[in-house]
């Protein structure tokens, strides 16, 4: 049937891809593959399937690199163990509307896994877009703020004691007469990174802090908060200079720590309030460390040990927290179940599809997910 088995296979994919969308696949495209016996010898990636869903790809690639880090180390032995059987296959129905779904998967759940924390990230975003249309059916004048609050560095090994300061300073914080005045509801997440150079711009490269890389941490949290209709005009109003003498005294330090407020306003010109807050979602929900500062300079011994304090440091703490008339917007990391990372709960996405299940393995050789037909139910 296939003369010329990678030349042919390739082309049906062409043809039979017939959407005008040509990030999802057709179905005629699914049929083809689905009904066809491919030759051992063609290679279908998932992206060539689907092109919306090469994103696995890069994901799996750093929780490879991630599992091959943990496993050079014994005392991590477990997690990289856990992690070499995460998302190895995946299985996907479909729908003309949103093309392939997810449907079946095995997740680690290691924290620190690329892949892992990218579904994570999914998931409470979609929970906190739900939330937030919920808000705004009985809040439609409420606003929203997003805060940034930092402190001094601190060296990665005193991290998990820096962190149970912050958390507890935090409780002061919202505790305060002026925090309660004009704030209604709170969703706060922690970010860790390494040191890097300050730069002038966002477009600016980003460089890692040459002295303190590899010593210290930058931990910080994401804030966003859900104000009263009079919060900007009346005197619950609480300027920047204000937060970072709130924030001071709550942290009880003798410096002002860097602090960043700024209204939830529209990314793009023209764009409702709903842009703006889907931005500051994205910012507050993202990962809890970048894989890009995980992985920063893995080859060389100091720059893998960081990773390794950062795991013993933060082991089983949790980074979100909820409060107000935001409660419980967000799973703690640790409710969060296999299914929750299958069905993230995107509402812009179908779930419904049809019965067929198409296999798509993780092949390292090859750098990516291939079809697997031998395991399509």
């Amino acid at each position: 049937m296939f003369p010329n088995h990678a030349t042919t296979v390739n082309e049906n994919i062409k043809k039979h891809n017939k959407n005008v969308d040509k990030n999802i696949p057709s179905a005629e495209l699914i049929d083809f593959l689905y009904d066809n016996d491919l030759p051992e010898s063609v290679d279908v990636s998932l992206a060539s399937v689907s092109a919306r869903d090469s994103v696995w790809d890069k994901h799996r690639l750093d929780t490879l690199i991630i599992q091959e880090m943990y496993a050079i180390e014994c005392e991590f032995e477990r997690y990289s163990e856990r992690m070499t059987d995460c998302s190895g296959w995946l299985k996907f129905g479909f729908n003309e509307v949103n093309g392939l779904v997810l449907k079946q998967a095995f997740f680690c759940r290691v924290r620190y896994c690329g892949m892992c924390q990218w579904r994570r990230s999914l998931l409470w975003k979609a929970l906190m877009y739900k939330t937030y249309d919920e808000i705004m059916q009985t809040h439609p004048t409420h606003r929203f703020v997003f805060l940034t609050l930092t402190l001094k560095n601190p060296p990665i090994g005193d991290l998990r004691e820096t962190l149970q300061h912050m958390n507890k300073s935090w409780q002061r914080l919202k505790d305060r007469k002026e925090f309660i005045a004009g704030v209604e509801g709170w969703v706060r997440t922690t970010e860790v990174t390494r040191p890097k150079q300050k730069r002038k711009t966002k477009k600016d490269p980003i460089v890692y802090c040459p002295k303190t890389k590899n010593t210290h941490a930058h931990p910080h949290f994401h804030v966003i908060l859900m104000v009263k209709p009079s919060y900007f005009s009346g005197k619950n109003y609480i300027k920047r200079q204000r937060w970072q003498e709130l924030w001071a005294d709550c942290l009880r330090v003798d410096y002002m720590p860097q602090v960043d407020i700024r209204t939830v306003k529209p990314r793009k010109k023209g764009a409702g309030d709903d842009d703006g807050m889907r931005g500051a979602i994205a910012e507050t929900l993202k990962y809890a460390v970048k894989p890009d500062d995980i992985m920063h300079d893995n080859e060389d011994p100091k720059a893998r040990e960081w990773f390794y304090e950062l795991t013993r440091q933060t082991h089983k703490l949790r980074f979100v927290a909820t409060g107000g008339l935001l409660k419980n917007a967000l799973k703690p990391d640790d409710d969060i179940t296999n299914e929750d990372m299958i069905d993230t709960g995107n509402d812009d996405e179908i779930t419904e599809t049809d019965d067929r299940r198409l296999n798509f393995s993780f092949y390292k050789s090859k750098g990516g997910y291939l079809y697997n037909p031998i395991h399509n139910e």
